[in-house]
């Protein structure tokens, strides 16, 4: 799933009326819980409802997840219906979709190899126009940015966080954003922030999320390009908010949006300071991220905002 609220079964059951009453904004909240929470089926079934809504507003994202959701669940047939409803809607992100490991179960199933080249058809179209080194490029970082990354919770499971498999795992990535952080620097350095119109959206997503897995010297050095690039649209402005909030609390700052959390004295992960806390679900509603309160169970953390 892009990666990357406990849902009782119970009220799952129960909930067809309200299902049918919520919009699609809701639902898909509902089904992104229920992810968290790793009732599958039930975050498959809430997706089915919000496409049910006559005024439905999904992504191919929104189709990919939903995928992801069914194809965890069990339900092959499901995932493979929404993964070419993903391609129908513009996912383009190939090199994600063959690592993610929500979809392994799906690999030996007949229909992996048709739907992958009936994805990699519709994307050939779209970048046509694409300057293809470059994206290419991009491609080839993201996927090992990711790769390492995409290892962590099974070896976690496994070994456990404080393993030496996890020291060997956190050394290799650590080595892999280093040699890609210098092709994003000269990148930028020579070609600015490049624009989605040239790489598409993974390309410009690429670009943030290895300046995100660098120190505090590099994000400063590169948050204006990355500001100038989520004015004129070609980065997410939810992408901008972690790369501001990192920023923030490095520098010993309050951060705006709640999108990072640190290590208290005892070990338990806590929220980094969070400037206007009253009001930060209305600050990440504005710019498409989903409440704070939604974010923390991603962590296993139950939050409660100021006054509740």
């Amino acid at each position: 799933m892009k990666k990357f609220s406990l849902l009782l079964a119970a009220f799952v059951l129960s909930s067809g009326s309200l299902l049918a009453q919520a919009d699609s904004g809701t639902l898909k909240q509902r089904a992104s819980d229920a992810y968290a929470s790793k009732d599958y089926k039930a975050s498959g079934q809430f997706y089915d409802q919000a496409l049910k809504q006559s005024k439905a507003q999904l992504t191919s994202g929104d189709y990919y997840n939903a995928a992801c959701s069914w194809a965890l669940a069990g339900d092959a047939t499901k995932a493979f219906q929404y993964l070419d409803r993903a391609t129908l809607a513009g996912w383009e992100n190939v090199a994600h979709l063959k690592q993610d490991t929500d979809l392994t179960a799906l690999h030996t199933d007949k229909r992996w190899q048709p739907m992958l080249a009936k994805l990699q058809a519709a994307v050939a179209r779209t970048e046509a126009n694409y300057n293809k080194p470059l994206k290419q490029q991009l491609d080839s970082i993201y996927a090992s940015d990711q790769g390492g990354r995409m290892k962590h919770e099974a070896i976690a499971k496994q070994y456990g966080q404080h393993s030496p498999e996890m020291t060997a795992l956190w050394k290799e990535i650590e080595a892999t954003d280093a040699r890609n952080l210098q092709r994003i620097t000269k990148l930028l350095d020579t070609h600015g922030w490049p624009k989605k119109s040239e790489v598409g959206n993974m390309g410009t997503q690429t670009v943030f999320l290895v300046i995100q897995h660098s120190d505090l010297p590099t994000i400063e050095k590169y948050f204006p390009l990355a500001k100038q690039a989520a004015e004129r649209g070609d980065l997410a402005k939810s992408a901008l908010a972690l790369l501001q909030d990192r920023m923030l609390m490095w520098q010993g700052k309050p951060q705006i949006y709640g999108s990072q959390l640190k290590g208290d004295a005892n070990g338990k992960m806590v929220f980094h300071d969070i400037e206007d806390e009253a009001h930060v679900d209305e600050r990440r509603a504005a710019i498409g991220m989903e409440p704070l309160a939604s974010y923390a169970k991603r962590f296993g953390l139950d939050y409660k905002p100021p006054g509740k």
